[in-house]
């Protein structure tokens, strides 16, 4: 099948030239306007580096002066930390040292009230509510009250070791925390545009929203040391409160014992004192008694003498009655004999009288002699109990040193 040839566009010269000068002007402004651009890129580029650089050399700045403040503050932090170690080792020594004292305690209260108990078996006259009575009550009752006073204070240890702990977990968290980001922040300052590690990430350049301040970041830890030095501060008062009680309570508790103590002895002199004149005054009953005895026996031996005279006056008497008529004469033997008998009745009368007080001063005599026996009984007794029991004995090793 026969082509169809169809004619080529034929240019005249004029237009060719003109075409030309069109593709050259075009050509020159193409060229021209790359050159432009590429200086143009040339000098952005410059631009731009110098201000990256710039930028980059103040972000490095930036980044040390941010690691210079955190390595500061982790330092304060630090030295803080072991100020608040230092003061949580001390005051758990000053806590078992109260511990200790409340336990010292124990022993002098439980003797003094042992003591008290041990005296109430006195009884009779020397169940006395004495100077030993009102020193021992003194004595439980400083004792008591210095118990209660150490548990207070020991809870109050208690209550500042956790105060204590509690400062030193909130600087060992806000350590951690700097420890991280002095770790983070020498890794970005190590980075280099040479590091191997470098990546894109999409929305990277922003300000988290859960971030902080500087000055609140600043303040955080200033608080912590702030509080964690307060705290401090408050650790050591107590400690010396803990030291002016521990030792108030120790010189009380003494000086009271000593008190007791002087009390003991003077009341075992007394006691003993009595005893000696009770037994003197024994000695010299039993002598009374012994002399009123030998007393009845002559007075009852008079009276058989006397009872004698009184049968011969009696016989003489009743014999001349037989006198015969007018020989019964009232002569002056008769009125002799007569009154020599109202004499001797008299006189046994006297006696009689006399041995009848003998007996009853002999029965008030043995009486008073089981009485005095009695009472020595009472104050053996009662110095086996302050002597032996309570000084001498359960107190003896009494002794409260310094808490």
């Amino acid at each position: 099948m026969a082509q169809v040839v169809t004619r080529s566009q034929r240019f005249t010269p004029e237009e060719w030239k003109i075409a030309s000068k069109i593709k050259h002007k075009n050509a020159e402004r193409d060229r021209a306007a790359a050159e432009r651009l590429i200086s143009e890129s040339d000098r952005l580029d410059s631009e731009t580096r110098e201000q990256t650089d710039t930028t980059l050399e103040d972000v490095d700045k930036k980044i040390d002066q941010r690691l210079n403040d955190v390595k500061y503050w982790k330092k304060e932090l630090e030295g803080k930390l072991d100020d608040i170690f230092r003061e949580i080792d001390v005051l758990e020594a000053y806590k078992r040292r109260v511990e200790k004292a409340i336990e010292a305690i124990q022993e002098p209260l439980h003797i003094a009230q042992s003591c008290l108990a041990n005296r109430e078996k006195r009884y009779d006259i020397d169940l006395v509510h004495d100077n030993v009575q009102k020193e021992l009550i003194k004595e439980v009752e400083i004792e008591s009250g210095a118990h209660a006073l150490l548990v207070r204070l020991l809870e109050q240890v208690k209550e500042q070791l956790r105060l204590n702990r509690k400062a030193k977990y909130n600087l060992e968290n806000d350590i951690k925390n700097k420890f991280k980001a002095e770790s983070i922040d020498s890794h970005v300052q190590n980075l280099s545009l040479t590091s191997p590690s470098l990546y894109l990430k999409n929305g990277a350049a922003k300000i988290e929203p859960n971030s902080f301040t500087e000055q609140q970041w600043e303040n955080f830890s200033d608080v912590n040391i702030k509080n964690a030095e307060a705290t401090r501060l408050n650790s050591v008062e107590l400690r010396n409160i803990v030291d002016t009680n521990l030792q108030q309570t120790a010189n009380d508790i003494q000086r009271q014992i000593e008190l007791t103590d002087r009390a003991f002895d003077r009341r075992i002199w007394e006691e003993k004192d009595a005893k000696s004149k009770l037994e003197t005054q024994c000695k010299d009953v039993t002598k009374l008694i012994d002399t009123m005895e030998e007393n009845i026996k002559n007075v009852e031996k008079a009276i058989l003498d006397k009872e004698n005279y009184l049968k011969l006056a009696h016989t003489r008497l009743d014999i001349r009655t037989n006198r015969p008529e007018i020989e019964l004469v009232r002569d002056p033997a008769q009125y002799k004999m007569v009154k020599e008998v109202q004499e001797i009745e008299d006189a046994l009368r006297r006696l009689q009288e006399r041995l009848n007080e003998s007996h009853k001063k002999l029965k008030d005599l043995d009486r008073n002699k089981l009485l005095i026996l009695k009472d020595i009984q009472v104050k053996d007794n009662t110095i086996r109990i302050d002597e032996a029991e309570c000084l001498s004995g359960i107190r003896k090793s009494l002794k409260i040193n310094q808490f």
